[in-house]
């Protein structure tokens, strides 16, 4: 299967009953993910999640909720940054106007090899660095 980037908010829509249209939605996704073995992280958006996951959805999960969501998400493959990657982030910030962060995921995306980065952060469409952004909440993205 080719492998598919899963930036954090998917992965907090799929966890928050609260999001409404987008929880159905990512559920799809990251269960089709996971069933197919496909999914790929980062570090960072493991850390996040974990941030985001307890604090700022409307019904925080406890500490010991998310992280019990943080083990199954550790099962996938995830990317850790390495200092050269984080310089390179910063120069693809630059050169795509891209916000920092937002370069180190497509970063992380394009180093495990993955052609698609599942994001609502982004351009649906946008192709940076090789990998192709889809939004899942767009109307014109299949998933």
């Amino acid at each position: 299967m080719t492998p598919e980037f899963v930036d954090t908010n998917v992965l907090l829509y799929a966890y928050d009953p609260s999001a409404e249209g987008r929880h159905d939605l990512a559920r799809q996704l990251v269960g089709r993910l996971g069933r197919t073995r496909s999914g790929v992280i980062s570090v960072q958006v493991l850390q996040e999640f974990y941030v985001s996951v307890t604090r700022k959805v409307a019904v925080p999960a406890t500490p010991v909720q998310a992280q019990n969501r943080l083990e199954e998400l550790a099962r996938w493959p995830a990317h850790s940054p390495r200092p050269a990657d984080v310089v390179a982030a910063a120069r693809l910030a630059e050169e795509s106007m891209l916000s920092f962060w937002d370069a180190m995921i497509v970063r992380s995306a394009a180093q495990m090899q993955c052609p698609v980065l599942w994001s609502e952060d982004l351009n649906d469409g946008q192709i940076v660095s090789g990998v192709q952004i889809r939004n899942p909440f767009s109307s014109s993205s299949v998933m």
